[in-house]
C-alpha cells in the first residue's frame, strides 16, 4: 500500500470520526449491611431510581439524604463491599411484562425462577414502572360484574365483583390461602387472568401451591410472583408492586385480572425492617409512619375501567394474618379501611369443622348484591339474616329446652344452611349449581332432610338437576335469572328427587 493511500485512508477516518460523549453518574458505597447500602456521590438521584452495583446487582434508592442515599439491594448483598462503584441508571424501578409471563413463576424483579428458561416475548416485552399513580376517578366505572369464586358462602353472602378489593383476614392456619387458591381454580373458562403474589412464604408451601395450580389446569391463565422467606426484605417489599404491574399490563389490554397478595402482614413487616435499617423513625408497633400509604397506594391500583379507557379491571384479594383474632390491631385496621369489605375467618369455626371458616357476622362486602347475578341475589337474599338469627338463637337455646315452634324452625333451617355452606378445599362449585342448592334450602325442600344427610342430598340433587332441569340451566346461562317455566321445572325436579331419596 502506497504512502498516499495510507494518508487518504487516515484523512477519511478522521473526517468520519464523531466523538460521542457517554455520561455515567457514579458514586461509591460508604457502608453495606443487611441488604442496605449507603451511597455517596450520586447527588441527583431520584426516589425509587435503580442503581447498579459492580456484580450486576440492582439497588433502589429509598432514602435521599443531604450527602448520602440509602439504597435497598434487590439480590445478594454479600458480594457488595465498601468502596465499590455504584452507577445511576436514570430509570425508576420497572418490571418486564409480556404475554409470555402467563404460566410462569417469577421473582420480584421479573426474572423467571421456575427453571423453564427465559420468558418468551422478545421485542414485545414492555417495561412497566413498579410504582404508578392509580387510575383517576373519571376513568373508573362502578362494580357490577361478579367474580365467581366457586365458594358458596362467599358468592352468596359476601360477593366479590370485578374491580373490587376484598380482604381475606384471619389467624394463621384458618384457610386464607385455600380460599384464594379455590378462587383461582374457579376462573377456568371465566375469561380472567390471575396473579398470585407470594410474600415471605416458605419455598415448600409455594412449590405445593404451584403443583396444585398445575394439576387444576390453572397455570394456563395464572402468573406467580414470589419473594421467598429466605430472600431479603427488599424483595418482599417490591413483590406486590411487581405483581400489580403485571396485572396493569393485562388490564391495559382490556382484560379482567384477579390478583392475590399473600400476605400483606409479611409485606408490612418487610417494610418495617427496611425502614428501621434506613434509620426512619418508628411509630405505632414500630411500623414507620407511612405504612398506611404503603398499602393504600398498592390497593388503589385495583379498579374497573370504563369502556372509554379500555374496560379492563383488577380485582384484589389481599390477605392479612391476625394474632388471636384481633382485627383491631394496626395493620388489620389499616387494610380494612382501604378495602371494600372483608372475609373474616375464625379459628373456632375452623376447629368445629365449619370450613371455609367464614364468620358471616363480621364479614361484609361493601359492593354487595350489585356484584351478583339476579338468580343468586334472589336465592341468597335472606340467607345472611337466617344465619345471623340462627347464631343468636343457638347461644340462647343451649339454656332452654322448651322452645316455641317458630324458634325451632329457625334453628333447624340454620343448621341446614350451615351444612350447605360447608365445602371441601379445592372443589369450587359452578354458580348455577350453587343456585340450585340455595333454592332448595330457601324454599324449605331441605327442612325434613336429616342434617347429617344434607351433603349427600345436595350432591344427588345437583346431579339429578343437571340431567333433568335443562330449561332452568339454560335460563341461568342466558338471562342470569330463571323464568317461570324454569322454576316450575326445577320444583318438579327437586320433588321427584326427594321421592327417591332415603332419609334414613
Amino acid at each position: 500500500m502506497s504512502h498516499n493511500t495510507i494518508v487518504e485512508n487516515l484523512k477519511r477516518e478522521i473526517e468520519n470520526f464523531k466523538a460521542q460523549i457517554k455520561i455515567e453518574k457514579a458514586g461509591n458505597v460508604i457502608e453495606v449491611f443487611d441488604g442496605i447500602a449507603r451511597v455517596s456521590g450520586l447527588s441527583d438521584l431520584r426516589s425509587s431510581e435503580m442503581v447498579l452495583f459492580p456484580g450486576g446487582e440492582v439497588g433502589v434508592a429509598l432514602n435521599l439524604e443531604e450527602d448520602t442515599a440509602g439504597v435497598i439491594i434487590l439480590g445478594d448483598f454479600s458480594k457488595i463491599k465498601e468502596g465499590d462503584e455504584v452507577k445511576a441508571t436514570g430509570k425508576i424501578l420497572e418490571m418486564p411484562v409480556s404475554d409470555g409471563v402467563i404460566g410462569r413463576v417469577v421473582n420480584a424483579i421479573g426474572e423467571p425462577i421456575d427453571g423453564k428458561g427465559a420468558i418468551a416475548g422478545g421485542k414485545s416485552i414492555k417495561h412497566y414502572p413498579i410504582e404508578k399513580v392509580a387510575p383517576g376517578v373519571i376513568t373508573r366505572e362502578s362494580v357490577t360484574e361478579p367474580v365467581a369464586t366457586g365458594i358458596k358462602v362467599i358468592d352468596a353472602i359476601i360477593p366479590v365483583g370485578r374491580g373490587q378489593r376484598e380482604l381475606i383476614i384471619g389467624d394463621r392456619q384458618t384457610g386464607k390461602t385455600a380460599i384464594a387458591i379455590d378462587a383461582i381454580l374457579n376462573q377456568k373458562g371465566q375469561n380472567m387472568i390471575c396473579v398470585y403474589v407470594s410474600i415471605g412464604q416458605k419455598d415448600s408451601k409455594l412449590r405445593k401451591l404451584h403443583v396444585r395450580l398445575e394439576e387444576g389446569g390453572a397455570m394456563d391463565y395464572t402468573v406467580v410472583v414470589s419473594a421467598g422467606a429466605s430472600e431479603s426484605a427488599a424483595l418482599s417489599y417490591v413483590a406486590p408492586y411487581a405483581g400489580v404491574s403485571i396485572a396493569e399490563y393485562f388490564m391495559d389490554k382490556g382484560k379482567d385480572v384477579l390478583i392475590i397478595y399473600d400476605d400483606l402482614s409479611k409485606h408490612a413487616v418487610a417494610y418495617r425492617e427496611i425502614s428501621l435499617l434506613l434509620r426512619r423513625p418508628p411509630g405505632r408497633e414500630a411500623f414507620p409512619g407511612d405504612v398506611f400509604y404503603l398499602h393504600s397506594r398498592l390497593l388503589e391500583r385495583a379498579c374497573r375501567r370504563n369502556q372509554k379507557y379500555g374496560g379492563g379491571s383488577i380485582t384484589a384479594l389481599p390477605i392479612i394474618e391476625t394474632q388471636a383474632g384481633d382485627i383491631s390491631a394496626y395493620i388489620p385496621t389499616n387494610v380494612i379501611s382501604i378495602t371494600d369489605g372483608q372475609i373474616f375467618l375464625e379459628t373456632d369455626l375452623f376447629y368445629k369443622g365449619i370450613r371455609p371458616a367464614v364468620n358471616v357476622g363480621s364479614s361484609v362486602s361493601r359492593v354487595g348484591s350489585a356484584a351478583q347475578i339476579k338468580a343468586m341475589k334472589k336465592v341468597a337474599g335472606t340467607l345472611k339474616l337466617d344465619l345471623a338469627q340462627y347464631r343468636e338463637l343457638e347461644a340462647f337455646s343451649q339454656f332452654g329446652s322448651d322452645l316455641d315452634e317458630a324458634t325451632k324452625r329457625t334453628l333447624e333451617r340454620g343448621k341446614r344452611a350451615v351444612e350447605v355452606l360447608k365445602q371441601p378445599q379445592y372443589s369450587p362449585e359452578k354458580t348455577e349449581h350453587q343456585v340450585v342448592s340455595l333454592y332448595a334450602l330457601s324454599k324449605g325442600f331441605m327442612d325434613d332432610v336429616p342434617v347429617n344427610k344434607i351433603k349427600e342430598f345436595e350432591r344427588g340433587l345437583i346431579d339429578h338437576a343437571e340431567r333433568h332441569a335443562k330449561a332452568f340451566f339454560k335460563d341461568i346461562a342466558e338471562t342470569k335469572m330463571w323464568s317461570e317455566k324454569g322454576e316450575i321445572e326445577l320444583k318438579k325436579v327437586i320433588e321427584d328427587f326427594k321421592k327417591g331419596f332415603s332419609n334414613t
